[in-house]
């Protein structure tokens, strides 16, 4: 079987071409960089995705924080149910973790940005 994406890893936008085996990934063409090859097996075999929301402070306001790694795509959902139920108090700082376990996941999520008290 074969399988066309188009990688995302940088602004190239290489269009690659996936021959499998079965769930199994034989080759990858069309890449310029191994980063494209490694995006391409990861994408077909075992999806991943950087979650990035907002939390709720105890003052009311949104802060932006993210996933420190990718997660499986398919816990995308509970990562998201659980982030929205996190309030966090201020001040809050750029990388302070906010959730250690997202999900049972194993990845913690971090604020991606520096909000001082009001």
């Amino acid at each position: 079987m074969t399988k066309e994406l188009i990688c995302i890893c940088c602004p190239m936008g290489c269009r690659m071409t996936i021959e499998l085996d079965g769930e199994k990934v034989v080759s990858v063409t069309g890449n310029t960089c191994k980063r494209g090859s490694a995006y391409a097996v990861t994408e077909l075999t075992a999806p991943v995705r950087m979650v990035t929301t907002t939390v709720r402070t105890a003052d009311g306001v949104s802060i932006p924080v993210k996933t420190k790694e990718p997660v499986p795509k398919e816990r995308i959902f509970d990562c998201v149910s659980e982030i929205k139920k996190a309030e966090v108090t201020l001040p809050v700082r750029v990388g302070d973790v906010i959730i250690e376990n997202v999900a049972s996941t194993g990845i913690p999520v971090v604020a991606a940005k520096t909000v001082p008290c009001r």
